[in-house]
């Protein structure tokens, strides 16, 4: 077996983090290219960027996650990570190539996705949950860690050395697929030994989609799924952004920022949300969770002053606690052969808001003219002063961050549609769950399961 030892969790752990870790670091540097390339429109072509990037994505995941199943997991994973940290040391050979790649790499960047199927070939179903946990757990720390590090390098060296450093980071990653990562897939355990073709129902990412309707309970739940994740997943493609050209955070505060509402949010997700499950129940968690994110986005929508950010940013952490506590409603609640299409489908529509949140967000600030004339003007402003915006006289100087206000409306209707859903007895029809003869066919399903929370932390992915 190639790779150092039995395949583990830890292989799949130091995997992520280096990935991760790599692409944090550029958070303060990309801002700035960003603005530097698409000065007119950098909200709308940032929004465009990462939508395009996120429905790629959503389209290519299953059919990686089948071809997987048949080829190994560790050939996808060296694939994976080598496409989706291809375009960084293009930041500074190439903006616009750096953003094209950037898009297109939507194609291959499912690591997550890949990740999961390996910890699942590993692992015992009772193990599972707890492994996840700790990939979860990894991923968000290499988001609290590195912004910060990626700032102050900047600041200190200049951003030529934060990428050079993060390209030696990826590149390290890449090595330690290839050197030390065994893999998981045993060999009687793929379709292709036995000659069966692949399956592309399994494939097909409409598949999960098209059960939604299927059971009115599994409808709430995804409504609730969709018309909440929407906005949180524009949020993450737009936010630190946001914070530099119109609030005037310099890249030292985004950096502290995103450590702190990071740590706060594993707090919520971890102590609070195991409080407040046992005590006000279920239901009654999810809804709280839906009203701090109104509360979140109504706060990032009116507020100018940075003490505001700030601010929300704690309840953004709380806010944090809503999908967890759906997929434990779902898991607890769903029949056992159950569990992977519901969570399927949730999968599925948090895939899809990847794609359309971000561009859904970079058309409403393009509509309301949010940008500004010179990004140079955001380090030296002071913290009683901030950035004049393209248009002063417009809808943006009275309301700072319009898409926020859209996404609390979104997330208003959300919370109604969640009062309906029923604490107990989720059972899917019978007809909706269709059994595979393939018995690699099961990695799959407990892929959707734990991807549906792999990626829950605050900080998501919003720079990959």
């Amino acid at each position: 077996r190639q790779g150092i030892g039995e395949p583990s969790v830890y292989h799949a752990v130091v995997v992520i983090f280096l990935e991760f870790f790599a692409w944090g670091l550029l958070t303060t540097p990309m801002l700035t290219v960003l603005h530097q390339t698409f000065p007119q429109h950098t909200f709308l072509m940032n929004g465009l960027i990462h939508g395009v990037k996120g429905l790629l994505s959503f389209l290519s995941a299953p059919l990686i996650g089948a071809l997987s199943d048949v080829w190994g997991r560790k050939s996808f994973l060296l694939l994976t990570v080598f496409f989706t940290c291809a375009p960084i040391p293009l930041m500074k050979i190439s903006p616009w190539w750096y953003f094209a790649v950037i898009s297109m790499s939507g194609v291959f960047a499912v690591t997550f996705s890949v990740i999961f199927a390996y910890v699942a070939d590993i692992t015992q179903e009772h193990e599972r949950s707890t492994a996840y946990g700790l990939v979860s757990a990894t991923f968000a720390a290499s988001l609290v860690t590195s912004p910060a590090i990626g700032a102050y390098l900047s600041q200190a060296y200049g951003d030529t050395l934060v990428v050079v450093l993060a390209s030696g980071v990826a590149l390290l990653d890449i090595g330690f697929i290839l050197l030390a990562v065994p893999e998981s897939l045993p060999e009687e355990m793929r379709p292709v030994s036995w000659g069966a073709p692949i399956s592309w129902e399994q494939a097909d990412p409409f598949a999960s989609l098209r059960k939604v309707g299927q059971d009115s309970t599994v409808l709430l739940i995804c409504i609730t799924v969709f018309l909440s994740y929407l906005p949180e997943a524009g949020q993450y493609s737009s936010f630190f952004l946001y914070l530099r050209q119109v609030i005037g955070f310099s890249s030292e505060t985004v950096a502290a920022f995103i450590g702190v509402v990071g740590i706060l949010s594993i707090l919520a997700q971890t102590v609070v949300l195991g409080i407040l499950m046992r005590s006000i129940g279920n239901k009654n968690t999810i809804l709280l969770g839906l009203g701090f994110q109104i509360l979140q986005l109504a706060w990032y929508g009116f507020g100018s002053q940075p003490w505001m950010m700030w601010a929300a940013g704690a309840v953004a952490a709380m806010s944090s606690i809503t999908f967890p506590a759906i997929s434990a409603m779902v898991s607890r609640n769903a029949d056992p052969d159950q569990q992977g299409v519901v969570q399927g489908m949730i999968t599925g529509i948090r895939g899809l808001c990847n794609g359309l949140g971000p561009a859904l967000y970079g058309f409403v600030f393009y509509l309301f003219h949010v940008e500004l004339n010179e990004m140079a003007e955001v380090e030296t402003l002071g913290k009683a002063s901030k950035p004049n915006m393209a248009n002063p006289t417009d809808e943006s100087s009275i309301i700072p961050g319009p898409p926020f206000l859209f996404g609390a409306c979104s997330v208003l209707l959300s919370l109604l549609v969640a009062l309906f859903i029923p604490e107990h007895n989720l059972v899917l029809r019978s007809g909706s769950h269709k059994k595979h003869s393939n018995g690699a066919q099961t990695h799959t399903h407990s892929l959707q399961a734990g991807g549906s929370d792999g990626k829950e932390p605050l900080l998501e992915d919003s720079s990959v």
